[in-house]
């Protein structure tokens, strides 16, 4: 390393960019994961320039020059930012890349990051040296006596910046201008638009900042006006419609005012400092950060952008993150209505799976009615599927409320309550009062369904029996429903796990159309159908429109959930597999007919069997939609959550002080006054 240094020192005006290619290999370990190697050989590098002031002089001459004499605006505007081919040529583009990449052009610094960083992997490394070393080797650099030409070098560097920070600014008010974008927020049109007034304050700013270099001794105001104007735009990313294309827009939207935001701070000067970085304290995401910290940070990230531009996992999960966050807002705001806060609440919710179960034991004997058609498997499955579908939209009509269905709505509902900035810290107290909430909600669910489902398959089946003289179900097809739901000795458990996916799945589906809703103004188009006013009169189809804006998502969810559970038992035949689903309510009442059926000719035995059967689906149905609800709803709004242990063990301390909150609501406050 210190031959290196020597080289440089001998021939520091040099642009080529041979000399920083071989000291970042000299700085790499061996493997990437060696952080320990890596914070030696920067801390050598910066021990002998502590040494030998010359060679610090050399080396940030070499670098200045280095950066100074090729274009560094496309580094800072195109690094680590989606490019404007939209998302599908994005992704073709890059795949083509990792087989062929693109020509390499020195003029440009950010192509040269090819050659001074070729390994995919420098990212690693360079982010696990510490802070405190980086910077140590930066202020070592920085310390040294002045070079010559250094000054010069470091005017054209800012103004690669400033000229970065235009480019930025003129994209975001393209963006803004977008007409995906426009149609759907009409008041981005006029001239209040945040995303026109932040190139306007960003012309003024960047004018005002080329005075101040052309030697005016008064320096350009601080972009605090700007930095709000910056934050109006960031607002319209959080939307209530989108789609892939507008998403991968919004996408490349925020990381543009991200990538502005991140510039400004390292171009921001003090009265008598105009270098584009310096060690005064600057407000980053509401933290007091050195310009040094801020300026680490941003190389840190370029290099990672740089090190992951072809990999195509990283433009799914950016697009896929913001979608599902936009499609689990719908969710997370229809999730309120599942938790029962009060004993009113507690009570409403019970009515409401009753009635939910009082249908389900219809729809369980029609299925049964249906399997006697011995029709073709297709068929079959589309008898089964508008069984299911129908009844479920009926109950969704009527507001009522299947147990199961839940989950997917109240993960989006807990996510939201765990979101936070940094997505480490959470409310662990909060938290825990609403799970208690969501689970008394579900127990008192699953009751309502199936204490009403049980009863109302039970008397279909024997009014059935008094009427035509014999039963239902046959005893060999009793036996087999009997079968179906025990735990032990049949796929019970994986098929009700199937249920849950499916569950899963219809609430991903459910807040789609209900973000589909808002994008596609469908109510204002069903409003505008001339032959629909005729049909039910202006009055009739305003409300109409109105119902189809709050519930199509909901009737659209159960539709498909039907569609899946009618389905899915006839797909496992066609493909040869033991695909199959098993849902609580329906399994319930299932229990019922055969019991009937069976003229209650079953041991004690069995009839435990098929009680914990019942009991077992249903927990399997809840945990796996839960589970995967909550994992999209999290990843969807970026939580990280680390505070595992700590939050099982509240629940269970919570649980342990008082068991009865997560079965019964507690009173009403009014309730709980005493009476005069």
């Amino acid at each position: 390393m210190l031959a290196l240094l020597e080289r440089i020192a001998d021939n520091p005006d040099t642009d080529a960019i041979d000399g920083l290619t071989e000291l970042v290999r000299k700085l790499r370990p061996d493997k990437p994961h060696q952080i320990d190697q890596a914070i030696a050989n920067v801390r050598t590098l910066t021990q002998l320039l502590q040494g030998k002031e010359s060679h610090a002089i050399a080396l940030r001459h070499y670098l200045l020059r280095v950066f100074s004499t090729r274009h560094q605006s496309s580094l800072y505007t195109d690094t680590g930012i989606l490019s404007s081919n939209g998302f599908f040529t994005e992704l073709f583009q890059r795949l083509s890349y990792r087989m062929l990449p693109p020509a390499v052009d020195d003029r440009y610094l950010r192509d040269c990051l090819d050659r001074i960083l070729p390994v995919n992997t420098d990212y690693l490394w360079m982010s696990g040296v510490p802070a405190d070393d980086w910077l140590a080797l930066y202020n070592t650099l920085a310390t040294a006596g002045t070079g010559q030409g250094d000054a010069v070098n470091r005017k054209k560097t800012i103004m690669q910046l400033l000229g970065a920070i235009q480019a930025l600014s003129y994209r975001i008010s393209a963006m803004g201008l977008e007409p995906e974008l426009i149609r759907n927020k009409l008041d981005l049109k006029t001239f209040e638009s945040p995303f026109l007034m932040q190139n306007v304050e960003t012309l003024r700013y960047l004018n005002d900042y080329n005075r101040f270099l052309s030697g005016d001794p008064k320096p350009p105001e601080d972009t605090r006006h700007l930095l709000v104007m910056l934050e109006q735009c960031e607002t319209v990313v959080l939307r209530q419609g989108t789609s892939v294309a507008l998403t991968y827009l919004l996408v490349r939207l925020t990381q543009s005012i991200d990538r502005l935001r991140k510039l400004l701070v390292l171009v921001d000067v003090t009265h008598d400092l105009p270098a584009p970085i310096t060690a005064k304290s600057v407000v980053v995401n509401g933290e007091h950060i050195s310009r040094n910290d801020a300026a680490l940070a941003l190389g840190l990230e370029l290099v990672e952008a740089h090190n992951r531009k072809y990999v195509m996992r990283d433009l799914f999960a950016s697009n896929i993150n913001l979608l599902a966050r936009n499609v689990t807002e719908n969710a997370s705001r229809t999730g309120e209505h599942y938790v029962a806060e009060n004993r009113s609440e507690y009570t409403a919710m019970f009515r409401a799976a009753a009635g939910a179960g009082f249908i389900i034991g219809f729809m369980a004997t029609l299925k049964t009615l249906a399997s006697y058609l011995r029709a073709a498997p297709l068929v079959e499955a589309f008898i089964y599927s508008m069984n299911y579908s129908l009844g479920f939209m009926l109950i969704h009509v009527l507001h009522f409320t299947i147990a199961t269905k839940q989950p997917a709505m109240t993960a989006s509902r807990i996510a939201a309550g765990l979101h936070s900035r940094d997505g480490r810290h959470i409310d662990t107290d909060s938290l825990v009062e609403l799970i208690a909430k969501v689970i008394r909600t579900q127990f008192v669910a699953v009751l309502g369904n199936i204490i009403i489902a049980f009863p109302i398959a039970y008397m279909i089946a024997w009014g059935y029996f008094s009427i035509q003289g014999q039963h239902l179900v046959t005893p060999g097809k009793a036996e087999h429903m009997l079968h179906d739901i025990d735990p032990l000795h049949s796929l019970a458990l994986f098929h009700a796990a199937i249920a849950g996916v499916c569950l899963f799945v219809a609430g991903l589906i459910s807040g789609y159309y209900d973000n589909k809703a808002a994008y596609a103004h469908i109510p204002l188009r069903i409003a505008q159908l001339h032959w629909l006013r005729r049909l039910l009169g202006e009055t009739r189809q305003v409300k109409f429109a109105g119902y189809i804006e709050n519930n199509l998502g909901g009737l659209m969810g159960n539709f498909y959930f039907g569609v899946f559970l009618g389905s899915m038992g006839t797909l496992g035949f066609l493909l040869g597999l033991p695909i199959d689903i098993r849902h609580i309510a329906f399994s319930s009442a299932n229990f019922a007919t055969a019991l009937v059926g069976l003229e209650h000719y079953i041991t004690w035995q069995t009839t435990v069997i098929s009680f914990v059967g019942v009991l077992s689906i249903g927990a399997v149905n809840l945990l796996v939609s839960f589970s995967l609800a909550l994992f999209v709803a999290l990843r969807s709004r970026q939580v990280r959550v680390t505070q595992w242990p700590k939050l099982i063990k509240a629940l269970l301390t919570r649980f342990a002080a008082a068991p009865l909150d997560f079965f019964i609501a507690p009173k009403n406050i009014a309730e709980d006054k005493p009476k005069d």
